[in-house]
């Protein structure tokens, strides 16, 4: 939205937009460790959130090579967001059925108990996998995402249906509903591609 915004040939927005909203004046900027796993900034006061974080703004937007002064690479930054969500999901401390290796990926999506936005927390891990979270990181974790690719097919109807992977399931409360959020079915298709080709890169 702020790169949109700045280059508006008409209504371009000035860099304190930008500064004094994501960037909080520079409080973003707070390195830390999760699940041992560096990353330097601190989104909306958490440690780690929510898969979304990582991709929604680079669909269009390549991350490889991106920086500024309040990241040293946003590429670096989003493949760790990434792999301490899968590195929590291995760990499983709340031991839901099903997490592992194989099977990660917290993200915004259904839940048992409607609408979420699972993260790699106690308070916020409900036990519910959402395949877009892996797969849509698949420009971060190729290998990771591929092997929760297979994992999940092998799974057959349960969490597949004629346009792909449901939104979300939980393996914990034998929860497979046969629904789609075109939000998370989007991010899928979007980066499988920029692994392949960067198409949505080059065009942005």
């Amino acid at each position: 939205m702020y790169i949109l915004a700045a280059a508006s040939p008409t209504h371009g927005i000035p860099a304190t937009v930008y500064n004094e909203g994501w960037a909080q004046n520079g409080q973003i900027v707070s390195p830390h460790t999760v699940e041992g796993i560096k990353l330097h900034l601190r989104y909306q006061g958490t440690e780690a959130g929510p898969l979304f974080w990582a991709q929604y703004s680079f669909l269009g937007m390549n991350p490889n090579g991106l920086q500024d002064k309040y990241c040293p690479s946003y590429f670096n930054e989003m493949r760790n967001l990434t792999l301490v969500n899968r590195a929590y999901c291995i760990r499983n401390p709340k031991h839901y059925t099903g997490f592992g290796p194989d099977c990660w990926g917290l993200t915004a999506s259904y839940s048992v108990n409607g609408y979420a936005a699972h993260a790699p927390n106690e308070k916020e891990d409900l036990g519910v996998i959402s395949p877009t979270a892996a797969l849509s990181s698949i420009v971060y974790t190729p290998e990771y995402s591929l092997q929760v690719m297979r994992h999940l097919y092998g799974m057959g109807e349960k969490v597949f249906g004629p346009y792909g992977f449901y939104d979300a399931f939980s393996e914990m409360d034998n929860w497979y509903p046969k629904r789609y959020l075109a939000i998370d079915q989007g991010p899928i298709a979007v980066m499988i591609e920029n692994y392949r080709s960067g198409l949505l890169w080059k065009l942005f």
